[in-house]
């Protein structure tokens, strides 16, 4: 394919994009999940064509562990946003297939009523094994569905652990759904997260388990008090709420609304975009510097010997990583004499 075709139809995908284009919207999700060199390129300029309609949207991360009904939740808050009036992407991300790459769980199938509106986007993707609960390309992806003109981004991770904390990095609102329990959960749920939270909400709060969820947001709430607020707006509120009923739903999303607006106000939101640009930056550089290391021959081959001496008692892993260091700068160094 000719650069001049190229050029031409991502110009063409550029404006279909803008113009609210569904498929579009697919194309370009799908353009800048893939990771041929030629592809990445082209998302590039994709990129930077569709930038200046870019951020307007509310970018709202959820997560939870699994089984506490984040897909159910989704749907049910997406289709009372599109009574709002509101236009609704969801990203979903899925645990990867370790044969083929692809999702695990697909979405779409779990969301069916939402993904069928015709102002709402389901989208699932591969985690593709990336830490944190989100894939590599969630916020190129979140910016495609802000130039598509949905205003509302709703971005779904993996699940609550560790390295979970990463939808926080990419997100303008963090929300956590737990389910009911008290107690022991309390004391289970990591502190990490806790902290990380801007709201919370406890899910399944209907039949034989009103009165236990009930329990879970005092229990939360009463916890949160003694932890110190990642912002100067206030410890996370706890909600209950009803996936399936769609009881507390609104009252989850009027308190992300009113986040936004303390948010928009102290300056707090603009500070969390920048932050996490400049974040962004860096995982783009520490991500494409792996991605080198992988692909250029001397050096997998350099990387070969040093985990061969690893194995062996030969090196330390600190001097082996030091050698593949040197090797990096060397071949790149050279490369830079010939260009």
């Amino acid at each position: 394919m000719s650069n001049n075709r190229n050029h031409t139809e991502l110009i063409a995908l550029s404006d279909d994009l803008l113009a609210g284009g569904r498929r579009a919207l697919a194309r370009a999700i799908t353009l800048i999940e893939s990771t041929r060199k030629e592809h990445q390129q082209q998302a590039t300029i994709l990129l930077s064509n569709i930038l200046p309609k870019t951020g307007s949207s509310i970018r709202v991360g959820i997560s939870g562990t699994p089984g506490v009904g984040k897909s159910t939740f989704i749907e049910s808050l997406g289709l009372h946003l599109i009574t709002l009036g509101h236009h609704v992407a969801v990203l979903a991300v899925d645990p990867s297939s370790p044969r083929t790459g692809g999702s695990i769980l697909g979405d779409k199938t779990r969301m069916e009523v939402l993904s069928r509106h015709q102002n709402a986007f389901v989208r699932p993707s591969p985690s593709g094994g990336t830490l944190g609960g989100v894939a590599r390309r969630t916020r190129e992806a979140i910016l495609c569905a802000e130039a598509a003109g949905f205003d509302i981004v709703l971005v779904e991770t993996v699940g609550v652990g560790q390295s979970e904390t990463a939808v926080a990095n990419l997100t303008d609102i963090f929300l956590l759904l737990l389910n009911p329990g008290g107690g022991d959960d309390v004391q289970g749920m990591k502190k990490g997260i806790m902290e990380l939270a801007d709201i919370i909400a406890v899910n399944k709060a209907d039949g034989e388990f009103i009165h236990v969820a009930e329990k879970t947001q005092r229990d939360y709430a009463a916890a949160l008090d003694l932890i110190r607020p990642r912002d100067a707006d206030g410890v996370p509120k706890v909600y209950t709420c009803s996936a399936l009923s769609g009881k507390g739903v609104p009252k989850v999303w009027s308190a992300i609304s009113k986040f936004k607006k303390t948010a928009l106000k102290t300056g707090i939101l603009s500070k969390r975009r920048t932050e996490r640009a400049i974040h962004w930056m860096w995982d783009e550089v520490n991500a494409n510097l792996l991605d080198e290391l992988k692909t250029n021959i001397k050096i997998v081959r350099g990387i070969e010997t040093a985990e061969h001496q690893v194995r062996k008692g030969m090196k330390t892993p600190s001097a082996a990583a030091e050698d593949i260091l040197k090797l990096f700068a060397e071949v790149y160094v050279n490369a830079r004499k010939y260009e």
